[in-house]
């Protein structure tokens, strides 16, 4: 591990990981939104807080366990994704009841395991709604690899990722591997809520997702601008978020969102002004 990770105080890897989750999870939305699927990245929070309720159980009861419950949490996430695909293609016509399947599933199992685990209110406080002191150096490595995954991949398949999100029968009659791609793509959302749980907490790391995307595209003349303006807004809510939330002694992912929140509201009424001149 690189030595000037070790050497970052708590505040500064929160910092470090609010610019990355900053980036990657309104990247990530402005697909999911022209989609129309944003809510799948709901469903997929709730199967991996049922990954980190699991992996707490089983570190509690079994000694030999010491796998990090993020890992866990990841590994639900990715066999969710994979789920939510395999619904879809069973219901074409249906696809939107793949969510609430595994949505629900999630917070059944997630609620069986806590009423098992032995954990404390502040251990599940702070994996449900975030915290910037609860931030590892081993958390920052992972956050940096997936991120730079996530830029990667988003990088190569950049058009067909267009081409999908915006037209799904063109993609199937030009060649297009959508399933493949959409499976793909599922993955990368799986990652990117493993990677901000720390901070955002899972139950609200859907917000960080959608609500960046939906102010940029009040805004944005183009895909490409959206993406641009989706990751800006991204940066000011979690610079915002983590700042009075820790001036204030208040959950982290709870100021993020609310200042989130804020400022869509802001951008609905400028726009709306806007357009009324």
């Amino acid at each position: 591990m690189p030595e000037w990770l070790l050497q970052l105080t708590f505040i500064e890897r929160g910092v470090v990981a609010a610019i990355l989750i900053g980036v990657v999870c309104p990247l990530l939305g402005a697909f999911l939104l022209v989609r129309r699927v944003s809510i799948i990245s709901e469903s997929l929070s709730h199967i991996t807080l049922t990954g980190i309720t699991a992996g707490l159980v089983l570190m509690q009861t079994m000694t030999f366990f010491t796998v990090d419950p993020l890992y866990v949490g990841f590994l639900f996430a990715f066999i969710g994704s994979l789920l939510i695909e395999k619904l879809r293609q069973e219901f074409p016509h249906f696809q939107e009841l793949a969510v609430p399947i595994i949505l629900s599933t999630g917070i059944g199992l997630s609620a069986i395991f806590m009423s098992m685990s032995t954990g404390g209110y502040n251990e599940w406080f702070s994996y449900l709604f975030g915290s910037i002191v609860s931030v590892t150096a081993e958390d920052i490595v992972f956050m940096l690899v997936t991120t730079l995954i996530v830029l990667v991949i988003i990088g190569l398949f950049y058009k067909e990722f267009v081409v999908i999100s915006f037209d799904q029968e063109f993609s199937e009659v030009s060649g297009i591997q959508s399933k493949r791609l959409n499976i793909i793509f599922s993955l990368l959302v799986a990652l990117v809520i493993a990677l901000s749980m720390k901070v955002v907490g899972i139950l609200l790391v859907g917000a960080m997702i959608v609500l960046p995307a939906a102010m940029a595209i009040r805004i944005a003349k183009s895909f490409k601008q959206m993406i641009v303006y989706s990751i800006l807004f991204g940066q000011l809510t979690m610079a915002c978020g983590l700042f009075f939330s820790y001036h204030l002694n208040i959950a982290t992912g709870g100021g993020i969102v609310l200042f989130a929140t804020i400022f869509l509201a802001l951008v609905i009424i400028g726009t709306t002004m806007y357009e009324k001149r």
